[in-house]
């Protein structure tokens, strides 16, 4: 994964509230940017908080879909698909700040090269499945032995099936970036 340009994150966090505002109001899709380079193949997850606090977190992880595309349709799919939370309320969106993880290829990992903070999880065994992004880790200050478990936790299996043979352990690493980040930056300029 190669790093994104500020111009490239800023058109992608803006396709990303677009998307969120047309899911909000029901109203047509957003147009998509055209910066070529975002129109490559690739995985994201849309994490939106308000006032601080996690309001949802949809993503998908990489396939043949643009990168565009599916930071479009997971910042949709945020305002209302996220089980953990009620649809997203239009007097919402002011508060509401979208923060980005644009994830790299999967790659298998062992156990004692994980390292919270750098990698994130996809734990996989039959239909069960389960992702945790790299500052998860961070957040709940996870070794990667808790990391993994949780994984397992969150695919719904015991929290030592990454011991299984037939599980499957993938890290992949991800570019976060937020408006509130980028707000910042330009702020301090």
């Amino acid at each position: 994964m190669s790093s994104l340009a500020e111009s490239e994150k800023k058109a992608l966090l803006e396709v990303a509230r677009q998307a969120l505002i047309a899911a909000v109001e029901h109203s047509d899709t957003p147009v998509l940017s055209d910066i070529a380079s975002i129109r490559g193949a690739g995985g994201a997850f849309v994490t939106i908080t308000r006032n601080g606090r996690l309001r949802g977190c949809i993503g998908r992880l990489p396939s043949d879909a643009s990168l565009i595309e599916v930071v479009a349709v997971c910042a949709q799919a945020v305002a209302s698909e996220d089980p953990r939370f009620p649809r997203v309320q239009p007097e919402e969106l002011p508060a509401i700040d979208i923060e980005l993880s644009i994830l790299s290829a999967l790659v298998k990992i062992r156990p004692e090269e994980i390292e919270p903070g750098k990698h994130g999880l996809f734990i996989s065994n039959g239909m069960r499945r389960g992702v945790l992004l790299p500052q998860v880790a961070v957040q709940f200050h996870w070794n990667g032995i808790c990391f993994l478990e949780a994984a397992c936790e969150k695919a719904g299996l015991a929290r030592d099936a990454w011991k299984h043979p037939a599980t499957i352990v993938q890290a992949f690493t991800a570019e976060v970036f937020s408006e509130r980040e980028l707000r910042i930056a330009q702020s301090s300029r």
